[in-house]
């Protein structure tokens, strides 16, 4: 897994307080900057967060790009909807001998690993297969062109993925608002998420605090600003959650 911080708006904590300054003053606009040291910025920041006055920080975006992640995860992370997605596409893409995740509890016992993997080696052999005989259907009556040989390609793998796990791996690049990115955090760092899209989370979360510290400074999963929002289904960690979230927010 590998997370990385492709992008960001410039000055996203001076844009996300020069916003709230517009909505609490008679600046004009090309003012709007006039005295944004980071002292001010820092202020403005903590304001905005103390009211709850979350959207001034929607103009701030961060870019991301994620490899070496499931499908399983893809499936989780597109779920938060406020944020634009490009995939690596199994529809163009031929997935010969296709990487995967292996769940670290599956690692963890080598019955299950040499299992696990048998399993892998298997659907890559079915769809290898499948891709063959598609490809070769498709291709029957075509004249022996480049093109004719790229679209029974494409219609082939096009129906092969189908077999493919949700183990497999994938790429994407993403970008979300700091808004948002609240709301991820608060959701997906939290002890009860699914453990893959946790990590991302994390490193989320601390490739985002070296950039803005300010402007995440009251971030992570929901228990750092109150309590559990778990309830009864709580991790019961919450002090060890609470402690790393302040170290990260701490050393930026």
């Amino acid at each position: 897994m590998k997370v990385e911080l492709l992008s960001y708006s410039p000055n996203p904590e001076k844009l996300a307080a020069a916003a709230a300054k517009l909505c609490y003053s008679s600046s004009k606009i090309e003012d709007i900057w006039d005295g944004f040291d980071e002292e001010k910025t820092a202020s403005y920041l903590e304001m905005i967060a103390s009211l709850g006055h979350e959207s001034v920080i929607e103009h701030a975006n961060f870019t991301f790009g994620l490899q070496g992640v499931s499908r399983s995860l893809l499936a989780q992370i597109t779920r938060h909807r406020l944020a634009s997605f490009s995939v690596q596409s199994q529809r163009y893409v031929r997935e010969n001998a296709f990487a995967y995740v292996i769940p670290p509890e599956i690692e963890r016992i080598p019955e299950a690993r040499e299992e696990f993997v048998r399993a892998m080696e298997e659907t890559q052999r079915h769809y290898t297969r499948l891709a063959t005989i598609l490809k070769e259907k498709n291709a029957a009556g075509m004249e022996k062109t480049k093109r004719a040989n790229s679209k029974a390609e494409k219609a082939a793998i096009e129906d092969a993925r189908f077999v493919l796990p949700n183990a497999c791996e994938t790429k994407m690049i993403f970008t979300m608002n700091a808004r948002e990115l609240l709301h991820f955090f608060r959701l997906r760092c939290c002890e009860r998420a699914q453990w893959e899209i946790r990590a991302v989370a994390w490193d989320m979360f601390a490739l985002c605090l070296k950039v803005a510290p300010h402007l995440f400074a009251h971030s992570g999963p929901s228990c750092v600003a109150g309590e559990c929002s778990e309830g009864k289904m709580s991790c019961g960690n919450v002090a060890e959650v609470r402690a790393r979230a302040a170290a990260m927010i701490k050393n930026g």
